[in-house]
């Protein structure tokens, strides 16, 4: 017959390999989730990057165009205020908030309901 204190032994085994496994598994949901925000931080700044070069482009076609050196920049300037003020007036805007969020979520937290669903398959 099986002696308690080897019972315990095998459960205490089984929980701690159980411990172990669910650590192995908050890494890895960890790094991917790191990995993703790397990624959305050097997309957001090559993104930045990209609108400085074009905004910087607009203005000095437009100069060119309105033959005045500071018109092009003022109206790439005047553009951007309007993007600000309509971004200001969306701020407190519930399903555009919600879209942001989920946008992200589904963004940063994909790798975890990609293993859902093949789990499921």
């Amino acid at each position: 017959m099986l002696k308690i204190g080897e019972i315990i032994q095998t459960v205490r085994g089984i929980v701690e390999t159980k411990i172990d496994m669910v650590k192995l598994d908050i890494q890895d949901q960890f790094a991917g989730v790191l990995t993703r925000m790397i990624f959305l931080i050097m997309m957001g700044g090559s993104l930045l990057l990209v609108l400085l070069f074009l905004s910087l482009s607009l203005a000095f076609f437009l100069s060119q165009y309105f033959e005045s050196p500071h018109m092009g920049f003022l109206i790439v300037g005047v553009l951007y205020l309007f993007v600000l003020l309509v971004l200001f007036l969306l701020r407190d805007h519930d399903p555009t908030e919600e879209k942001m969020q989920k946008g992200l979520k589904n963004f940063i937290f994909r790798s975890r309901i990609f293993k859902k669903r093949r789990d499921n398959e």
